[in-house]
């Protein structure tokens, strides 16, 4: 059996996205005969039918059978859950760093992220300023196509916590990513604020950091977070904020695009 790069493509993009759970959904559509219309709706969650549809239309160019396709997406499901299975965490830390015991940096980390990311990149921080290695790596994340978005807090959500200018000029310079926040309407309690600090990449790699996307943050002060590649809580973190968006619990500020 010959399978076709654009196939391929299409089928590995969906798995890192969705993981492979739902393409094991997919698989079971196209193996049960669905209608393409169909099976492209068969799970109810965000971003699940933009991806699926680039499969199913493959499929149908490639003159490739529902059983055919089925048993090829299976077999990637099969080989991301155990890759995903595999967790490893590593230490990450800002500010000075000691010889006897070597860590790594955050602000190396946190480029070297932005910097392997190929489809989708997620950032969250409550303060950002400008720190050029990131920006550099953001937009040559733009130019590989990778989808990036940043969720900030407002100078009105911190409630006079945060000045000078408002967090998502940080990123003003690069066309191409969409930017978020916690509009004050959505918040439970007026001091309640947007205060995570992660970033996702393909769903696969997640830092949790005390870290602002600030130079401060990432690079002089002392900040500590974890680096973790694999297992579920890369994709559990980047479903979640999908779900606060598709919710409208997170709105779009504007978009650079």
């Amino acid at each position: 059996m010959s399978w076709q790069p654009a196939f391929e493509a299409a089928a590995e993009a969906a798995v890192h996205r969705l993981g492979a759970a739902h393409l094991r959904v997919l698989a079971d559509r196209l193996g049960d005969g669905w209608p393409a219309q169909a099976a492209r709706h068969a799970v109810p969650v965000p971003g699940f039918a933009d991806l699926a549809g680039p499969v199913l239309e493959a499929q149908r160019a490639s003159g490739l059978s529902g059983v055919e396709a089925a048993a090829y997406l299976r077999g990637l499901a099969a080989g991301h859950a155990q890759r995903s299975a595999a967790v490893r965490i590593e230490p990450v830390w800002s500010g000075p760093s000691t010889h006897p015991v070597p860590v790594r940096a955050t602000a190396q980390v946190l480029v070297d992220l932005v910097g392997k990311a190929t489809g989708e990149l997620l950032l969250l921080s409550y303060s950002a300023r400008r720190y050029p290695p990131l920006l550099a790596a953001l937009a040559a994340a733009v130019k590989r196509d990778v989808a990036v978005t940043v969720v900030v807090e407002t100078l009105a959500g911190a409630r006079g916590a945060l000045d000078g200018a408002e967090p998502a000029a940080a990123f003003g310079s690069l066309p191409g990513i969409e930017v978020w926040h916690w509009p004050s309407d959505q918040r439970v309690d007026e001091h309640a604020k947007m205060h995570a600090k992660i970033a996702v990449a393909d769903r696969r790699v997640l830092l949790v950091s005390s870290a602002n996307l600030t130079q401060s943050g990432v690079y002089r002060n002392i900040e500590a977070g974890l680096l973790v590649h694999g297992g579920t809580a890369p994709q559990r973190a980047a479903e979640h904020i999908a779900e606060l968006q598709s919710r409208g619990v997170l709105t779009r500020l504007r978009s650079t695009s």
